[in-house]
């Protein structure tokens, strides 16, 4: 089912794209990542994005893009006196694609932007405390991968372009824990047209 989905979103927007304004650039960021869980206390960790995007159309635009990511987060929690910790970071690709509306001038616009994201781990660091694995020893199976969705707002200055989105799961990256991905990034990008 997913891969329909991808390919339906992906085929109208290259429909779309061949009647409209094209643009491709590159964008890099920061994002602070969290991963909500039902037994634990979450806190947030800082990460990185870099990657590249294309946007089709004008007024109503279409934005697949691309890029890496590092996301994750840090738990604790309390049982019988007895303290565990753990962080967890992810490295993943990811394949947003994403519906907008954009209004102002042509050298600065404002946009606004929501759509489904796609991501793939390529990479997992974890770190645990000593007695935690003991306790939650299924606690790192964590998905391949997850869909999700994106919103946020953004703006065009020229050939600069800034975003500020939220990003959510759809799916939980580990269904043992109820745990769901969450974050909140700040992009900057360049388009070269």
């Amino acid at each position: 089912m997913k891969k329909y989905l991808l390919s339906a979103m992906l085929l109208t927007a290259a429909t779309i794209g061949a009647k409209a304004q094209f643009s491709l650039g590159v964008k890099g960021g920061v994002n602070y990542s969290k991963i909500s869980s039902d037994n634990f206390h979450n806190t947030s960790v800082a990460g990185y994005q870099a990657g590249l995007f294309a946007r089709f159309g004008g007024a109503f635009y279409v934005q697949p893009e691309l890029y890496v990511s590092s996301k994750g987060g840090k738990f604790d929690s309390s049982q019988n006196g007895t303290d565990y910790s753990a962080k967890v970071k992810f490295t993943d690709l990811n394949v947003p694609l994403l519906f907008g509306g954009s209004f102002g001038q042509k050298n600065l616009n404002f946009r606004v932007m929501a759509g489904p994201i796609y991501s793939y781990i390529l990479d997992k660091h974890q770190s645990f405390s000593n007695n935690f694995t003991g306790a939650f020893n299924d606690f790192g199976n964590y998905r391949n991968s997850t869909l999700g969705y994106q919103a946020g707002a953004g703006v065009d200055i020229g050939p600069i372009t800034a975003d500020l989105r939220y990003e959510g799961d759809l799916t939980r990256v580990n269904e043992n824990y109820g745990q769901r991905n969450n974050l909140w990034a700040l992009s900057v990008g360049f388009k070269f047209f």
